[in-house]
């Protein structure tokens, strides 16, 4: 689902406009952003869990040219999906 596509689901689903809803939108993603930065986490009860990890600096490799690289460490995002989100999936 593309951007557009969720904003227009909100709009439908809330009865706000378009323009309501990507408002909403985006103020719950720059939320999430800052929370995610500032706290490492962002618990949505229900749906999951956002958690900030340290990934090992690695050795990869050049697709182009087979040649080892030295990949950096780096800090991902990664989701832990909650026990409703996951029995409404199975």
């Amino acid at each position: 689902m593309t951007k557009g596509e969720m904003i227009t689901e909100m709009a439908k689903s809330t009865g706000l406009t378009k323009a309501d809803s990507e408002r909403a939108l985006n103020s719950f993603l720059d939320i999430a952003k800052t929370t995610i930065k500032n706290n490492g986490r962002l618990p949505l009860a229900g749906f999951g869990t956002f958690v900030v990890v340290d990934r090992k600096a690695r050795t990869g490799r050049n697709p182009q040219t087979g040649q080892p690289i030295q990949i950096k460490a780096s800090k991902i995002v990664r989701f832990r999906p909650g026990k409703e989100l996951k029995d409404s999936v199975a």
